[in-house]
């Protein structure tokens, strides 16, 4: 399939869907608009709330600063989780001692670290940033951990059969059998850099796309938590497809498909 083909699809049902939200919420079907207004809103309320958003200049401030928090989140938990990641993979017995720790402290409900991050660091950024670090650093540590340790013990033996040093084994070995799994790992990363971002802000704070959503709810005004939504949708749509750029970039060496090795 073409890239404009696979375009065109994701197009369609983005039209199918929003035109189905439309009669749903316009149209009785047997004397009843199933989808009421009230709760659900109309495609067209909320795009117009988004256009006099970007018309009065208001959703700037808070798109930059969910922005900032999300990059300084995404940044930050994604460089732990690779240092952290490749240390337990190449220190086994650090990994085995702490094993049990890092699995309990990636079963904590990250709603509940909200409120103590917001106690710790106040309500800046850096509250919601704490929380997107936790949120990015797990996902991004086990996939590289995972990327680490599923070197083929083949080629490592051969590696090292040819007298390559330990450093030469991270560069050449270890570093591109990790990098697929990390890159797949980052695509989910952006999306939970800005969930820590949204839901601290949502909780606790004075501007970004989560205050808007919740001022929003607060005086129910449906149309704007639906283009709240809509618009961290589409930043957060925005950040993948600058992550893939990059990974297509970046990814020269990526593993030889099922079918290709027979």
């Amino acid at each position: 399939m073409s890239r404009l083909t696979l375009l065109a699809l994701q197009i369609f049902v983005a039209v199918v869907v929003i035109g189905l939200w439309q009669v749903l919420t316009s149209v009785p079907i047997f004397g009843t608009v199933l989808l009421p207004p009230f709760f659900f809103s109309r495609p067209g309320d909320v795009a117009a709330r988004i256009v006099k958003w970007f018309a009065d200049g208001s959703i700037w401030i808070h798109l930059w600063i969910t922005l900032t928090e999300s990059v300084l989140a995404f940044v930050i938990g994604s460089l732990g989780g690779v240092l952290v990641g490749f240390w337990f993979a190449r220190k086994p017995l650090i990994a085995a001692v702490f094993d049990p720790y890092v699995k309990m402290m990636n079963a904590l409900p990250r709603v509940v670290l909200a409120p103590i991050f917001a106690l710790w660091l106040g309500l800046g950024i850096w509250s919601k940033v704490a929380l997107g670090v936790t949120l990015v650093f797990f996902v991004v540590f086990f996939n590289v951990y995972q990327g680490v340790k599923e070197v083929s013990p083949t080629v490592l033996a051969n590696a090292r059969m040819l007298g390559m040093s330990e450093r030469q084994l991270m560069r050449h070995v270890y570093w591109p059998s990790a990098l697929s799994w990390m890159f797949s790992s980052l695509h989910t990363s952006v999306g939970f850099a800005v969930v820590g971002a949204v839901v601290g802000e949502y909780l606790g704070s004075a501007a970004g796309l989560g205050y808007l959503i919740q001022q929003a709810e607060g005086v129910f005004d449906v149309a704007g938590v639906f283009a709240g939504m809509t618009v961290l949708a589409a930043f957060v749509i925005v950040i993948d497809i600058l992550v893939s750029m990059i990974e297509r970039r970046l990814l020269v060496w990526r593993p030889v498909a099922a079918d290709a090795r027979g």
